[in-house]
């Protein structure tokens, strides 16, 4: 009898039964088309009972088959997720406690459905909260910019043009210098903005900690950290998202500066004289801010709950987008 599979030809047959299986296993093990539409950033807004917190979600693909992302909650910072479950519309991730004295798990479970989500949010206290979500906007602007006449929020009597976060006002205004002697309230501009370039001087005493949050949604943060390496939680960096390229942080005691332009998304932060932060594009909301409306003006909010701060020289330059 004689035999087929001689030379070349059982080469080829030997060849076809190892790529076959390959094949298989990489179609079985890619996402569906489906579930790739949970890719994205997320602008989450989440109903806590007693308040309307925002909160805020970005999905991307790790390889062929893994989905991994970032969550910032009402407070704290960006928190990484290791793997997030989509199936058939239906979205889960857990990630551990973040400031919460807690061993409990975050644990997030959405649906997707015409390009909205909604679920629930199991907090690492125990308690379960509803929300719903939709796409960030991408903030891009064409053309060039038209910058304004440049806006003093500050006067040198009283606090107009602002009013604080709650009832725990400890603001004051001595001579122009915006004052925060303990923590309280935030305080937060009667105006909102679009795109802008902020000129603002800030002075704190030794260990205190404060933010200015641009839109009321991204918090450039001020913190005590002479001598520290550059980080997104330290002075200069956009709180949990982008880090300076060095620390130019002051001794306590001495006024400071940030010079800062948002365009869109993209900003450049430039303290002390030296620019940290270089027309980079901050991902999404901050914990803390005031809301997840990413496509609305919102207005100049500063942080008064975390020490004593001072403020002053706060000039705001409004710009528009010219075709």
């Amino acid at each position: 009898m004689k035999n087929l599979f001689t030379g070349k030809s059982l080469l080829r047959v030997l060849c076809c039964s190892l790529l076959i299986p390959a094949t298989w296993l990489i179609s079985a093990f890619q996402l569906s088309d489906n579930d790739k539409t949970a890719i994205g950033r997320w602008d989450l807004t989440v109903n806590m009972g007693d308040r309307i917190a925002p909160s805020w979600l970005e999905i991307h693909l790790s390889g062929i088959q893994t989905l991994v992302g970032s969550f910032v909650a009402d407070g704290g910072s960006a928190r990484p997720i290791a793997k997030v479950e989509v199936k058939n519309g239906k979205i889960r991730f857990a990630i551990p406690p973040q400031w919460m004295r807690s061993d409990k798990d975050l644990v997030f479970e959405g649906t997707l459905e015409n390009d909205k989500l909604s679920g629930t949010i199991q907090d690492s206290n125990g308690k379960t909260y509803t929300f719903t979500g939709e796409r960030a906007p991408l903030l891009k602007r064409s053309g060039t910019i038209s910058w304004q006449q440049p806006i003093h929020l500050l006067n040198k009597k009283d606090l107009s043009g602002w009013h604080a976060s709650g009832s725990n006002n400890q603001w004051i205004n001595k001579d122009g210098v915006l004052t925060s002697p303990r923590s309280g309230s935030n305080i937060i501009t009667d105006e909102k903005f679009n795109d802008f370039k902020l000129h603002i001087e800030f002075r704190y005493p030794a260990g205190s900690n404060s933010g200015v949050y641009l839109r009321g949604r991204y918090e450039v943060q001020i913190e005590d950290n002479r001598g520290k390496e550059p980080d997104s939680h330290y002075l200069g960096g956009i709180y949990g998202f982008l880090t300076p390229n060095e620390m130019v942080a002051k001794a306590p005691g001495e006024w400071q500066t940030y010079d800062i332009t948002l365009i869109g998304r993209r900003i450049t932060v430039v303290a002390n004289g030296k620019t940290i932060i270089a027309d980079q594009i901050i991902p999404g909301i901050t914990g803390g801010a005031l809301d997840s409306k990413e496509g609305e003006p919102g207005p100049i909010m500063l942080q008064g709950d975390h020490g004593p701060i001072e403020f002053r020289n706060i000039i705001l330059t409004p710009g528009v987008s010219k075709e």
